[in-house]
């Protein structure tokens, strides 16, 4: 016997796969905008690729920042950009009915709403870039759901699931380096804008890269003693900004976090966008090494993207669902799936900590009991 809501909807899919229902509902005026949505919706489906490929090519024709220095003619951004003119119109024509681009006038076009937040984001236009290994992958979807071969996206993230990460050679370690040290950029200040670290003195960033988070912190807080831990290939990756007066404060150990017992001294150990990317045996093992790192009433931060984020399901379970499937490692977890984590690793005053973009990543916060 099918629930009321199941005959529910048993009802209305038989009624609504009706073409004639679907062809009379767009015509009836009290049902005709919801028709209408849906098949906006429907289209926007079908056409994302399109759309992704449009930002795509204006990022790398590096039109946002063209156009941030005001608006230009479609003869000057064709000559600049070597593109013709017709292909031109296309590309800033498709760009404004996405408000990537405005219209200023006859054959003129300027930034839109979206095309703002474009400027000066090197972090997320890298990652618009590194999107062609993902959609390379996806151009056959069913292999990457029935087939356990390599990707692009496995290859390109294989110190996640290699035995020795150190050994992939240093262009390989230097280019994800490089990627996720310049799209820190996006979750640093959600961290440091929901968590205050002036009560801590020694902070431990593992996995920490180049340093991005790192020195973030130094600046809010100039007076913490400051630790990376990573592999040593990424170590040794010193950023351009070695020298400069938050970076230099960094001290650099190198190490495997799931072989080498974690240095101790730190009162809080971060972990920003590291646990998505590898299994919950590896999570574990992670955990459990902070847990012994830590001293009494010592804190872990969590900081990464989770799911079951209200109004993220697209990002959590569509986005990142596939990311990691084509990447053969890692998972989302919901902020409900690490505080289970750390409570079995012993944490105690576990809570989650709201950011002003959770879409972007959210935080989980435990101690060390005392």
């Amino acid at each position: 016997m099918l629930s009321l809501p199941n005959r529910w909807h048993w009802f209305r899919d038989r009624l609504v796969s009706q073409p004639e229902f679907r062809r009379r509902a767009a015509a009836f005026p009290l049902t005709r905008w919801i028709a209408r949505r849906r098949a906006r919706s429907l289209f926007d489906l079908v056409a994302g690729f399109v759309y992704s490929q449009v930002l795509l090519a204006a990022v790398q024709l590096n039109l946002f920042e063209t156009l941030a220095k005001g608006p230009r003619s479609i003869e000057s951004l064709a000559s600049a950009c070597g593109i013709g003119l017709d292909p031109m119109r296309r590309l800033l024509e498709a760009g404004v009915a996405l408000e990537l681009f405005d219209s200023r006038g006859p054959d003129r076009y300027g930034l839109g709403g979206l095309g703002v937040a474009l400027v000066n984001n090197p972090g997320l236009t890298a990652m618009i870039e590194h999107h062609k290994s993902l959609y390379s992958d996806l151009a056959d979807p069913l292999k990457i759901l029935r087939e356990p071969s390599s990707t692009a996206l496995s290859d390109y993230w294989a110190y996640s699931k290699h035995d020795n990460p150190g050994s992939l050679g240093d262009q390989r370690i230097g280019d994800y380096s490089h990627l996720m040290s310049v799209s820190q950029s996006l979750v640093v200040d959600q961290v440091l804008d929901a968590y205050s670290m002036r009560n801590h003195r020694h902070v431990m960033d593992v996995g920490g890269g180049q340093g991005k988070f790192l020195e973030s912190v130094s600046r809010r807080w100039p007076n913490l003693t400051l630790t990376l831990f990573d592999l040593p290939s990424v170590v040794k990756l010193q950023p351009e900004r070695a020298c400069s007066e938050y970076s230099s404060r960094i001290q650099r150990v190198a190490g495997n976090f799931l072989r080498d017992p974690l240095p101790s001294g730190a009162d809080l150990i971060s972990l920003v966008r590291v646990l998505h990317d590898h299994d919950d045996a590896s999570v574990r093992t992670l955990i459990s090494s902070i847990y012994a790192a830590l001293p009494s009433r010592g804190t872990v931060l969590i900081a990464e993207p989770m799911g079951g984020v209200q109004d993220a399901k697209r990002m959590s379970d569509a986005y990142f669902g596939f990311y990691f499937l084509a990447m053969r490692q890692g998972r989302l977890r919901s902020q409900a799936d690490i505080i289970a984590l750390l409570a079995d690793a012993g944490f105690v005053e576990i809570r989650a900590i709201p950011t002003h973009l959770p879409l972007q990543t959210s935080l989980v916060v435990g101690q060390r009991p005392g």
